[in-house]
């Protein structure tokens, strides 16, 4: 264009000083007017070439060249999509309040069950060892599921661990003879890791407010396990009816069952995402497997195992405590009330703690926790009062509810977004597993060394706790948080 206007300069000043003196002025006046049309044409040609070169086009944001996906941009929010992010939220928020009731559970239950079955600590902490197989096996098995079948299948239909849930109370509410009752923990357990595992990573994958949802849903687990006791304690004073608290356990599954299917159908996670104008989660460009790639990572087994001590805390707690103060403290018929105050501490520092969190940072703010913790924790041992001893177990509840959902965000934030579905699912169905296998510790000590020596363990459970949070890496906040 510009080579054509040049040329077009050229001629004219020929003809100018070819001798058409009269004609001049006119000649010039033309070639001013060409020359700015021209100019005029030739932005308006870059213009359209940029935009070609672009490949943009009105109502796309997808530059040419770039592979456009359904998760390669998100949608702009609408009412509807803000309406149907509550249900989902609300809806994984009442999984989690099942999984915190089935974890207040067995505390108020386990004198009945060991009267009940004639078994002794070791025999009766088998429930707690195959619950133990059954969060393993979910946490085996959940990043195969994840990719066969997909967030909607593992939470509703089918092969779901709501499934695995109803047929587990199903099974305990009779009352049937112990192997069969230590089958049906095996189950349940397996039922809860794959749920827990999809909720975790589903809340953990939002762009908005991610950490005081996760805060908020795990404040539902506290508030399951503070509902329980009030119903296992009265079932666990009726010598042949103690298993009927099963049986409400069932209708809660039922519920949690339904609304699942009602609200995922058995989407994927990314179709659920886009429903809500959420991106899918990214795609990593490793062809290695799966498996292969999360347990390579250091951070994740970090993240494990501290989620695997801390559960087996929180659990140990709820589970023995009720027991030690009945044996150590000459607690009575009411004393399953003592949970239910460890797990109202849990649901309250869960939710009233989330601006000191803010404040003082999550990393950091672990190990103040951990430490408040532990004097609390020896105060339950030292000091043989009933009134004080329930007081600071409330308080321990209370300043341990905030770890596992600060767990759950640091996990968002070190691992690499298209691993964070395997990679919490693992930590969280792992962590589940110390729900099990440090109760079933208690009372193997609690038979050799009696029950007064759940404390000590505490003691040392929650130093180690310390020492594995100071080998995890500090993970760099999201600006959507």
């Amino acid at each position: 264009m510009s080579a054509i206007l040049e040329l077009g300069n050229v001629i004219s000043a020929a003809e100018v000083h070819s001798g058409a003196e009269a004609n001049s002025e006119p000649a010039t006046c033309r070639s001013r007017c060409s020359i700015e049309k021209s100019r005029s044409n030739d932005v308006e040609d870059s213009k359209y070439i940029e935009l070609e070169a672009l490949a943009v086009r009105p109502g796309d944001a997808t530059p040419a060249g770039e592979e456009s996906s359904p998760g390669s941009r998100s949608p702009t929010k609408n009412p509807a999509m803000k309406w149907k992010a509550r249900v989902h939220f609300y809806s994984l928020c009442f999984v989690l309040f099942l999984a915190g009731w089935d974890g207040g559970t067995s505390g108020p239950l386990i004198p009945r069950i060991q009267a009940f079955y004639h078994v002794n600590f070791v025999v009766v902490s088998l429930i707690f060892v195959m619950n133990c197989i059954g969060f393993l096996l979910g946490a085996g098995m959940n990043v195969y599921m994840t990719e066969r079948f997909g967030f909607g299948k593992l939470m509703d239909v089918g092969i779901s661990g709501s499934i695995g849930q109803l047929i587990g109370y199903a099974m305990m509410a009779p009352a049937p003879p112990f192997p069969v009752l230590c089958i049906a923990f095996l189950i349940n357990g397996w039922g809860i890791a794959l749920q827990d595992a999809q909720s975790n990573s589903y809340v953990a994958s939002l762009s908005e407010n991610s950490s005081s949802k996760m805060g908020v849903m795990h404040a539902l687990y506290g508030f399951g396990a503070v509902c329980s006791p009030f119903s296992a304690t009265q079932f666990a004073q009726m010598p042949r009816h103690w298993s009927f608290h099963f049986f409400v356990s069932l209708g809660i599954a039922l519920i949690n069952t339904a609304i699942l299917i009602f609200v995922f159908r058995g989407k994927n996670q990314d179709e659920c995402l886009h429903e809500i104008g959420e991106a899918a989660m990214e795609r990593g460009a490793s062809e290695d497997n799966k498996y292969k790639q999360i347990f390579n990572q250091k951070v994740v087994h970090l993240l494990a195992f501290f989620s695997l001590v801390y559960v087996g805390i929180e659990i140990t707690i709820g589970g023995w405590t009720v027991t030690y103060i009945i044996d150590q403290r000459h607690g009575g018929a009411s004393s399953g009330y003592v949970s239910t105050g460890f797990f109202g501490g849990l649901t309250l520092g869960r939710v009233a703690l989330l601006w000191v969190n803010e404040k003082v940072g999550e990393h950091l703010i672990i190990f103040i926790y951990t430490l408040l913790a532990l004097g609390l924790e020896l105060v339950v041992w030292l000091v043989p009062s009933l009134i004080g001893d329930a007081i600071a177990v409330s308080f321990v509840g209370f300043v341990l509810g905030p770890m596992y959902p600060i767990l759950m965000n640091e996990t968002g934030r070190l691992i690499s977004p298209w691993l964070l579905t395997g990679s919490i699912g693992w930590i969280a169905s792992f962590g589940f597993a110390g729900s099990a296998l440090f109760p079933f510790i208690t009372g193997a000590l609690a038979s050799k060394f009696g029950i007064v020596s759940l404390q000590p363990l505490l003691i040392i459970l929650m130093a180690a706790m310390l020492v594995l949070w100071a080998l995890v890496p500090k993970g760099s906040r999201r600006r959507t948080e």
